[in-house]
């Protein structure tokens, strides 16, 4: 009966909505993108990229990269799995951006992260960059105040770029026709980023318990 009622989208709105795309200046120095569009594992044993159901992320990488021709690029995407083993989501990325038409010179990887710390952690101390510099992150909208919160905690200032929303207006709170599937996925995501937002908070890993713009 949850999966049946607007829950999942009540406690993902709220997230979504913490950042509203940056307006972006003419030129941008730089563009990451966090890791989680791609199904590694499928991927690997099909022998061709799959996307996640975040591939909007992917999409809005290539966007911004064609829009900002002189931005640097960086994929920020290791293996979710702790021990050893896992695909690195970074490494799939070169052949695919370039079939895209995105020059893998342009392309720095991080592809040592197992987290969202270790993504912003890793991909500051890889590109290095110079105070004044103007950097815009894309992730999924209900993951931005988490990593939003982490980069402010390492000193970096990013230009927030919010994709792949699961709500909609302040009306779809109120639906009570929407699919289960959708639901659960949107109650699932929330779920682990309030906790995500909580653990990073008491850990010392996140400016805020809730950051905002």
């Amino acid at each position: 009966m949850i999966f049946h009622s607007p829950l999942g989208m009540m406690a993902i709105y709220p997230l979504e909505n913490r950042f509203e795309r940056a307006v972006l200046p003419q030129t941008v120095d730089g563009i990451i993108v966090l890791g989680g569009a791609i199904d590694t594992e499928l991927s690997r044993e099909r022998g061709h990229v799959e996307l996640e159901s975040s591939g909007d992320r992917l999409i809005s990488f290539v966007t911004l990269a064609r829009r900002f021709p002189s931005a640097r690029l960086v994929y920020s995407g290791g293996s979710a799995r702790v021990l050893a083993g896992g695909s690195a989501e970074a490494g799939f990325i070169p052949a695919l951006l370039e079939d895209l038409g995105i020059p893998p010179e342009r392309l720095t990887l991080e592809n040592r992260s197992r987290n969202t710390f270790e993504n912003l952690l890793y991909t500051r101390d890889l590109v290095k960059p110079a105070p004044g510099e103007r950097w815009v992150m894309i992730t999924s909208a209900f993951h931005m105040p988490r990593a939003m919160g982490i980069a402010r905690k390492l000193g970096w200032d990013l230009l927030a770029w919010p994709v792949d929303y699961n709500s909609g207006s302040r009306a779809d709170l109120f639906d009570f026709t929407g699919l289960a599937r959708s639901n659960f996925r949107a109650l699932e995501n929330a779920m682990k980023e309030w906790a995500g937002l909580v653990a990073y908070r008491a850990m010392g890993r996140s400016s805020d318990l809730f950051p905002a713009p």
